[in-house]
């Protein structure tokens, strides 16, 4: 019986291993053999958005410095204040201007009388040097004396129009129409033309510019592009201004220049973008981005859904002889929120599993199931 027994044993267990074996080989062949969707990468024409970051200046920002110094006696604007050029916008005390003005017309007055005193004494000098009474030497004398006098009456009238130019900038004047900033200095203040702060900033911030940078490769691209600077600026898309809270301005600009020289430090080239500033909504010295919209190019495009993510890493799964290879991929990700455009990675014809593809591992055997292009 012991025997007998045994043979059963070890029959049933044979017959177990060979069930056991079975259902391993049939686990093994569901987990490395699947037919997934695939689809062969191409190119595709793709618009671009990129966006710099830029400052934000009014057409014309000017620093207001007086010209002479002395105690501000009067403000005439406000802050924010809009003025129009030769606008007075604070006077500096004038008395001493005055009394130098008055000294210097005085001297002038001085100064032509003694040329008219040297031309009557030169005049009778020629009188008496016709008669033989004088020598040649005394009337030499006669004649220097009034090119003397005449010499230091341009002296003096040169001294009496400095004095009314100082006088005259003792009124401190808006150089252009614009937006008056902030008024520092308050009257009883003394200003000179070697303050550290200027008086105050006019800012024309009717049009304004955006100044941001592109990469010195950035801009090679570009010229490849279009086909030279002056083309870039009159055929690159209308740009758009994203300001600091995440809105966008409601008009768009225009690219107006390009610097021609590259930033040693940091290897860029800056350009201004002018956005019209009508409602007055923007303002000088504020911070935003530039969307440049539209840069059309043919790139390789492959959907989200063909993609996992893993460890930061983007990895499509190309299929090579049947089987399942891992691509790492460099990309951009697409406005459209469903594509990624592929900078490398993939190359033109290959064949990537488009869903599916969290369920896939290297070297799986793939039957394709459908091909799309």
């Amino acid at each position: 019986m012991n025997i007998l027994n045994t043979i059963k044993a070890a029959v049933l267990s044979g017959v177990c291993v060979l069930q056991l074996t079975g259902c391993k080989q049939s686990s093994e062949e569901t987990e490395t053999e699947q037919s997934l969707p695939v689809l062969t990468v191409s190119e595709q024409p793709v618009e671009l958005t990129e966006t710099f970051s830029a400052s934000i200046r009014g057409r014309q920002d000017v620093d207001i410095i007086p010209q002479i110094s002395g105690c501000i006696t009067r403000l005439c604007v406000k802050e924010g204040e809009r003025v129009r050029r030769g606008q007075v916008l604070a006077i500096i005390d004038q008395v001493p201007y005055q009394a130098a003005l008055r000294t210097a017309v005085a001297n002038v007055s001085a100064a032509k009388a003694r040329v008219e005193t040297a031309r009557i004494e030169l005049n009778g000098k020629q009188s008496l040097f016709d008669e033989n009474v004088i020598s040649d030497y005394e009337l030499s004398v006669a004649r220097n004396q009034l090119a003397e006098a005449e010499a230091e009456l341009e002296q003096t009238k040169a001294h009496e129009a400095d004095a009314r130019n100082n006088l005259s900038y003792t009124e401190i004047k808006s150089p252009s129409d614009g937006v008056v900033g902030t008024l520092p200095y308050r009257i009883g203040a003394l200003v000179s033309p070697t303050i550290e702060q200027p008086f105050t900033v006019v800012s024309d911030n009717s049009e304004m510019y955006a100044y941001f940078s592109v990469s010195e490769n950035k801009l090679r691209q570009l010229v490849a592009r279009y086909g030279s600077i002056d083309r870039i600026i009159s055929e690159i898309p209308a740009v758009k201004l994203q300001l600091n809270d995440g809105s966008f301005y409601e008009r768009g600009g225009k690219i107006e220049t390009i610097s021609g020289v590259v930033n040693s430090t940091t290897g860029a080239v800056q350009i201004k973008a002018l956005f019209p500033n009508p409602d007055k909504e923007l303002l000088s010295g504020t911070i935003g981005n530039v969307v440049i919209q539209g840069l059309g190019s043919d790139a390789i495009v492959v959907p989200m859904t063909a993609t996992v993510e893993l460890q930061d890493k983007i990895i499509a799964y190309r299929l090579k002889n049947g089987k399942a290879e891992a691509a790492y991929l460099t990309v951009d990700r697409l406005n459209d929120g469903n594509n990624y455009m592929v900078k490398d990675g993939l190359a033109v014809g290959d064949s990537i599993i488009s869903e599916g593809v969290g369920l896939v591992k290297e070297g799986m055997s793939v039957t394709p199931k459908t091909e799309k292009k």
